[in-house]
């Protein structure tokens, strides 16, 4: 089962997660990582969700156009938008507390 950490605040949480999964689905229901994940729609249009991926970002399929649309140049900087990932690797995530600049 993939292992996911996560740095908000200067915090790190750290869980095993069932493989396929979402999480912002997981955050909606209260299962890790709320109320840490920063979030909104769900859906890839607000970009609350967006997080730099400090590890595990060459097993993520590529950016879809949602996330082109959202991000930008911002994918350079290794942003995703965590709504739209299915998570079935071990991967490390950060997440500020300022919102990145939508399109």
């Amino acid at each position: 089962m993939p292992v996911v950490v996560f740095r908000r605040n200067g915090q790190t949480y750290r869980e095993e997660v069932k493989a396929n999964t979402n999480l912002v689905v997981r955050a909606g229901i209260k299962q890790f990582p709320f109320p840490h994940l920063r979030y909104e729609c769900g859906m890839g249009k607000c970009a609350h969700c967006a997080c730099r991926v400090l590890a595990g970002q060459a097993q993520l399929p590529a950016p879809n156009w949602k996330e082109k649309k959202q991000l930008g140049d911002r994918l350079d900087a290794g942003y995703r938008l965590v709504c739209q990932l299915w998570i079935d690797h071990d991967i490390e995530l950060e997440q500020g507390d300022e919102l990145p600049e939508t399109r």
